[in-house]
């Protein structure tokens, strides 16, 4: 059989080597599944029998992220790897078995080991739960992941039900890995199946946090679409995104944000009210908050305006993520409108207002209050609009409309759609 090791960039074999002069050293997990399959993994998952503090009195740089679970990020020596530095780190993990897991979560304690065998009997799904020797090459796989990997299954390491129910996140993670990329789609092992179905209520145990993170790299995948398919008939969608109406029968963008978006499509609620909604039920940022709230509010009918006008305010008024977010969004459709928006020329005045505050003080006399911003606002948007030239052809606008009496409310400002 091949030599895995054989894939190994030269930064990743020094990691591999120091921790073999004091000890021993294994690649595991996502690393060897990939390599197996002829895909090309960008990160290593290393396993030892060195303790977290051993681990880190072997390197100049080291990152202590998880010592209660033996985890110690490591980074290269400084100027060793000058070209990739900044982009180099190596999760280590010292080897362990685990605990009780009573809350659904985590083990209640940990304890460090030094057996390979046993490290790997803990772990999630069979294909995930082999590991290559870093000294002798030997590919350790006990529970057949490597038949696993050829025949395309996810199945659980030992008995299905006793896995998901050490942490419920298992059963996002069963999800994830049917996807295969390049090479398809991956199916879940008929008890693996039953137990996901069996035991949805885990996935109340899992932090926001945790399901937001696996269910953002789902989107990611290349296979997304059919992923999520097979998860809405497990039930999973509905129990993560439980009170929101679903939509899983669109194109995904996979980008998990607009695709957040996509998928609750169908929610009859406002913008504001879906991202706060989704906000609280998955501990999204503020900006991916902000994003589906904008998706959200705009329709299709909203991209059926494509005079001049709209089109410059589009341009104007809408950052290059926000348009790129909507292309994602529509589609299609999307794609149409970006091409419309990108054959309108720059307007001829530029893209700042033609007339400040101060000018516009001087020329109504208004005092600086919400009046007169929304004056000023309304004047840059018809600048835009109508694509003017000039300060005067601007200031003429005051005159079509009773700017002292009017309700300063119904000025819109520049804003697309």
């Amino acid at each position: 059989m091949e030599d895995l090791r054989e894939r190994l960039g030269d930064a990743d074999r020094w990691v591999l080597q120091r921790l073999c002069q004091s000890g021993n050293a294994w690649i595991v997990g996502g690393w060897v599944r990939d390599s197996i399959s002829n895909l090309n993994p960008t990160e290593i998952d290393i396993a030892t029998n060195l303790k977290p503090h051993e681990i880190s009195e072997l390197f100049s740089r080291t990152i202590p992220v998880g010592e209660h679970f033996g985890t110690v990020i490591v980074l290269p020596d400084e100027g060793l790897f000058p070209n990739n530095e900044k982009k180099l780190s190596w999760e280590v993990t010292t080897l362990r078995s685990d605990g009780k897991y009573i809350d659904g979560r985590r083990p209640e304690e940990v304890t460090f080991g030094t057996d390979i065998l046993e490290d790997l009997a803990r772990r999630d799904f069979t294909i995930n739960a082999m590991a290559v020797d870093a000294k002798t090459s030997e590919l350790i796989d006990l529970f057949g992941g490597q038949e696993d990997l050829s025949m395309g299954v996810v199945r659980a390491v030992g008995e299905a039900h006793e896995r998901l129910n050490e942490d419920g996140l298992r059963i996002m993670r069963a999800f994830r890995f049917l996807d295969a990329g390049i090479m398809g789609l991956r199916h879940l092992d008929e008890s693996l199946s039953q137990a996901i179905t069996v035991n949805l209520g885990m996935l109340e145990k899992v932090s926001a946090e945790r399901k937001w993170n696996e269910l953002s790299r789902i989107f990611k995948g290349g296979n997304s679409h059919s992923t999520l398919q097979i998860m809405s008939k497990h039930g999973v969608l509905k129990e993560i995104l439980s009170g929101f109406e679903l939509n899983i029968d669109s194109d995904f963008s996979h980008q998990p944000a607009v695709d957040l978006a996509i998928i609750c499509s169908n929610d009859k609620r406002s913008g504001l009210d879906l991202a706060m909604s989704l906000k609280n039920t998955l501990r999204l940022s503020n900006d991916e908050a902000k994003r589906i709230e904008f998706l959200h509010n705009v329709e299709l009918i909203d991209l059926a305006d494509d005079s001049p006008a709209t089109l410059r305010r589009f341009n104007i008024s809408l950052s290059k993520s926000m348009q790129d977010d909507l292309q994602a969004y529509f589609g299609d459709e999307g794609d149409d409108y970006i091409s419309k928006a990108a054959a309108i020329s720059e307007p001829l005045a530029g893209r700042k207002p033609l007339i400040n505050g101060k000018q516009l003080i001087t020329e109504t006399k208004l005092e600086p209050d919400r009046r007169l911003g929304r004056l000023k606002g309304w004047l840059h948007r018809r600048q835009i609009e109508d694509d003017l030239e000039s300060a005067d052809e601007v200031l003429a606008l005051l005159k079509t409309i009773e700017w002292e009496t009017e309700n300063p409310e119904n000025w819109p400002a520049l804003s697309w759609p």
